[in-house]
């Protein structure tokens, strides 16, 4: 029974995104894709115990699968157009090419990143359908109301639907204006690895950043000129070569300033550079996933945290505001311009993103740290509690708990 068990979470773990990129190939539809699935799944768990784990575990689940899709569409009379059309697929029609891209979750990705969708639409849903967020952490990423984002993820599904727009395979020659949205997503997922919002989750979440780096890597294989893809990937490997040095064995997030360098990866961090230092040598001007590498690099070059260079980071920051004048970046130049100018200047810069960033979390602990510095601990203490109360990662809360305490009274 137990290797029964066993080999369903196995399968679970490397058939899931699979069978559902199988799914909604054959089908056309996300939403039947993923409860075929489900079925199939379900359905191993009632027979496998009995009749025996099958020679090809994936093979019988997208058999199931297929079935599953059919019966679903047979009872849904306003799709009985595409019962036909399913029907044929599976009966008679040999699988579609894989087309450009060889990975099943890579591939479904791509697909669900169509640019008739509006660019947030199009990243949520595929957060959602493909990378196996809540829609709570989705709506962490994008500063907005669960909500919202529910609405969001809903109008996505029904522009597929009421638009029919196609749901195939992407072509090499579509993987251009898909590949913004592709990295979009891949970044999140990122982030949603390196400081996990879910509540009861894991300090870190290295399946979700391990995920994201070995996708970044095939899209570079697949488009080996293009910076931006470079750029995501090397920001990638230069924040997740510190990861070991990110949480103390109490539990507590350790900033980069206080972290022990010597636990840094330093594979990760030379090939970092690498990508780095291999885009600026083609002098193209560099995008937003470019830049970011960039301030990672200056950051993972300094010896110690005080030899940093903080005037080249800062420099990066002006560029990058310039791209994209977006709150989050602002307050993260703010960090910077703190460091080479000072902490009232950082303030005074931080202070009017309160009403775009007032349910951000960093914002509260930004402001927090630079009333700190300035020595108004009153006001430090509240900012503190506002980012504690947002706070969704345990590591984080450590931290901010601590720092707030040690606050003179």
């Amino acid at each position: 029974m137990k290797d029964v068990e066993n080999a369903i979470t196995l399968a679970h773990k490397e058939e899931w995104a699979r069978v559902v990129a199988t799914m909604a190939r054959r089908f056309g539809d996300l939403d039947i894709a993923e409860e075929a699935t489900s079925e199939a799944f379900a359905i191993a768990v009632e027979r496998w115990p009995a009749d025996g784990i099958p020679p090809n575990p994936g093979g019988w689940l997208t058999t199931t699968a297929s079935r599953e899709a059919i019966d679903l569409i047979r009872r849904e009379s306003k799709r009985h157009g595409k019962h036909k059309e399913a029907m044929r697929i599976y009966d008679n029609d040999p699988h579609l090419p894989l087309g450009a891209i060889d990975d099943d979750r890579l591939r479904l990705i791509f697909t669900c990143c169509h640019p008739a969708l509006v660019m947030e639409n199009r990243v949520a849903l595929t957060l959602r359908m493909v990378g196996g967020l809540t829609v709570d952490e989705i709506a962490r990423a994008f500063l907005v109301q669960e909500t919202t984002m529910r609405r969001r993820i809903t109008r996505a599904k029904v522009k597929i639907k009421v638009a029919q727009i196609p749901f195939r395979m992407p072509s090499t020659d579509d993987l251009p204006e898909r590949t913004s949205g592709v990295l979009a997503v891949l970044f999140l997922v990122f982030n949603e690895g390196y400081l996990p919002t879910g509540p009861n989750t894991d300090a870190v979440r290295d399946d979700l950043t391990t995920e994201a780096i070995r996708l970044a890597r095939l899209i570079r294989n697949l488009m080996p000129e293009d910076g931006e893809v470079i750029g995501l990937l090397a920001m990638m490997l230069l924040i997740e070569a510190r990861r070991a040095a990110r949480v103390s064995s109490s539990g507590e997030l350790v900033t980069i300033d206080e972290q022990v360098r010597a636990a840094w990866n330093s594979a990760l961090i030379a090939e970092g550079h690498s990508l780095v230092r291999e885009r600026l040598k083609t002098g193209v001007p560099p995008g937003r996933y470019q830049i970011l590498a960039a301030i990672n690099a200056v950051h993972t070059s300094a010896p110690e945290s005080r030899d940093t260079d903080w005037s080249q980071v800062l420099a990066l920051y002006n560029h990058m505001i310039r791209l994209d004048p977006s709150p989050i970046v602002a307050l993260n130049r703010a960090i910077a311009i703190a460091e080479v100018d000072s902490p009232e200047v950082a303030l005074a810069t931080v202070d009017p993103l309160h009403a775009a960033l007032n349910n951000y979390h960093a914002f509260h602990a930004t402001r927090a740290d630079l009333l700190r510095r300035l020595g108004l601990s009153l006001e430090a203490h509240e900012a503190y509690d506002r980012a504690i109360e947002l706070s969704g990662n345990s590591a984080e809360t450590a931290y901010l708990i601590r720092r707030r305490d040690q606050l003179a009274r």
